[in-house]
């Protein structure tokens, strides 16, 4: 497998994150069990002031997931971007796969520990073809 492939199904792989990721946080105060109904309210109601402004916790959870969505597309971007990089740019873009490799790991640990192992599965196998691309890339002549 050459390093455009095993970056392109790391890009595939987060972009389908992304959209789980999306449709969970769009349907997060949904549901019919009157105690998450219970927290999802006293989330969204009580405000707080913090750093200059005054928010709810719901508020702080929606920024959160909106700003992950965003996160998880920019690595599909990135990694659809490096898979076409010349071999010219090979050394920018063996600093950059550590880089992106690196966060995709810190990122699936938090999933595992904060979330469920469906979500981190997606992070850790895109790191995994993110490290195989980087040797791959070491094997390509700069």
């Amino acid at each position: 497998m050459k390093p455009k492939l095993s970056l392109r199904i790391a890009s595939i792989i987060m972009l389908l994150h992304d959209v789980g990721h999306t449709i969970g946080h769009l349907g997060w105060k949904q549901g019919t069990d009157p105690v998450k109904q219970e927290v999802i309210r006293q989330m969204t109601e009580n405000k707080f002031p913090f750093m200059g402004t005054t928010r709810s916790f719901g508020e702080y959870y929606e920024g959160y997931g909106t700003t992950s969505i965003l996160a998880l597309l920019l690595f599909a971007a990135l990694l659809w971007i490096l898979s076409g990089a010349e071999p010219r740019n090979a050394a920018l873009t063996r600093k950059l796969l550590v880089v992106i490799s690196v966060i995709l790991l810190g990122w699936g640990i938090v999933e595992l520990i904060y979330f469920f192992p469906f979500a981190a599965s997606f992070s850790l196998l895109a790191m995994v073809l993110t490290v195989i691309a980087y040797f791959q890339w070491r094997k390509e002549p700069a």
